[in-house]
């Protein structure tokens, strides 16, 4: 397996991360050089664990079977539903380069897969999944046990649906615990959209499920140990009883109830869709009149893929690939993820390396975005009142987390040996 200088740049990448962290801590003294450590040691092992051990790799690899099994399935609903617009085999589209109808064939994927996860936390699955890594994070980063609970579930299940779990421990919670909440659902993702982001994914990528699920999973110690940087700790914490606070009366309520949190999805999916999609038109109509630069017009594309390049290629990129994935990690911070999702599926083989993908993979693998800061606020507002005042003061301190988080991820992709993550069954 190759390694060089981009591998190693990755590495620093991690350095420079924790202390950008640490430079704009509120508690500079109390840096928790143990837990970052940690923290970091717990990423490499689950990167290796998941990629490295043949067995668990090639179970992640063949697991990809299973997004292609709840893709027919999807279609089996939304074509007897919408008919030939939720299924093409009646009347398909001879156009080679016609788009599906996203909302009727892509979109209610969100909807199954929220059924489903919503089952399988019933049946008690998904919670002991949950619970197992509650354990870990519990033992290795020394956090609460209500705090580790939240941290683990936002590796599976959305921002504002996390907090729920531990509901009635968030009143109660340090300062410290409150942005370890919320950073950690910012550098996570759902488990329902990230079928989407497979799915969006497939053609251009080897195993897009095993990586999207391990920058994920390797984003959240990365998380809490960016967030006790920023936030230290100052108060004494006092472990507390962790049962999930989350039942379903049964099976159908379950499937109906997750059903339900799917639709409420899918219908914020295409509104956010449809908004910053049509602003992105206008911006770049805008400032197409500009003069051009090095020959090409100015675009919101490239003026951010030249503000976020530095940190790209910090995290591993090549300097002559770096402008590009910048773009894509500028839209996703400005716009959604999900649109950064649909880019990165779309960029050419010249413009991006097999390597450069899953580092990019990783570093849009979050929801950290200017628009998710009002729904998470709004969310956990829901959950604890009282606590609004705490979740505004640290809204912004968030989103600049929940990004650092994610380039961790990236560093840890960029900076283990290619092979190792573009390796098959």
């Amino acid at each position: 397996m190759e390694w060089g200088w981009d591998n190693a740049r990755a590495i620093l990448g991690l350095v420079l991360i924790v202390a950008i962290a640490w430079g704009i801590s509120e508690n500079r003294k109390a840096f928790p050089w143990k837990l970052v450590l940690g923290a970091v040691g717990l990423q490499f092992v689950f990167a290796l664990l998941l990629f490295a051990v043949p067995p668990v790799r090639d179970t992640l690899f063949k697991a990809n079977g299973i997004v292609d099994t709840l893709q027919a399935a999807t279609r089996a609903g939304t074509g007897f539903v919408f008919g030939y617009i939720g299924d093409n085999t009646t009347f398909p589209v001879d156009e080679a380069n016609a788009n599906p109808a996203f909302f009727f064939q892509i979109l209610p994927l969100v909807i199954v897969v929220a059924a489903l996860s919503a089952m399988l936390w019933h049946w008690r699955i998904l919670r002991y999944i949950t619970k197992a890594f509650a354990f870990i994070f519990a033992k290795t980063m020394g956090i609460g046990g209500a705090t580790s609970l939240a941290v683990s579930a936002n590796i599976f299940m959305g921002m504002t649906e996390a907090p729920v779990l531990v509901k009635p421990y968030i009143k109660g919670m340090t300062r410290s615990e409150v942005f370890v909440l919320m950073v950690t659902g910012f550098a996570t993702i759902a488990g329902s959209v990230l079928v989407i982001y497979t799915t969006f994914l497939q053609p251009v990528m080897a195993n897009p499920l095993g990586q999207l699920l391990t920058a994920s999973i390797i984003a959240a110690p990365a998380a809490v140990a960016l967030a006790l940087t920023m936030v230290p700790e100052t108060t004494a914490i006092h472990d507390r009883a962790h049962e999930p606070d989350f039942e379903y009366e049964s099976t159908m309520d379950a499937f109906s109830s997750g059903a339900t949190v799917g639709l409420q999805i899918v219908l914020n999916i295409a509104t956010m869709l449809i908004a910053a999609l049509a602003i992105l038109f206008i911006a770049n109509e805008l400032i197409g009149a500009l003069p051009e630069v090095n020959g090409e017009p100015l675009s919101i594309q490239r003026i951010l893929g030249w503000i976020f390049l530095p940190l790209m290629y910090m995290v591993g990129v090549p300097i002559e690939e770096a402008a590009k994935a910048g773009s894509l990690m500028g839209i996703k911070t400005v716009l959604t993820e999900f649109v950064a999702f649909l880019d990165l599926a779309n960029t050419p083989s010249d413009e991006l390396s097999d390597r450069s993908r899953i580092i990019v993979a990783h570093a849009i693998c979050g929801f950290a975005n200017f628009g998710s800061i009002g729904i998470l606020i709004g969310g956990l507002t829901i959950i604890a009142p009282e606590r609004r005042d705490t979740f505004l003061s640290l809204s912004w301190k968030t989103l600049l987390a929940g990004t650092l988080a994610t380039c961790m991820s990236a560093c840890i992709a960029g900076a283990l040996p290619a092979a190792l993550f573009l390796g098959g069954s």
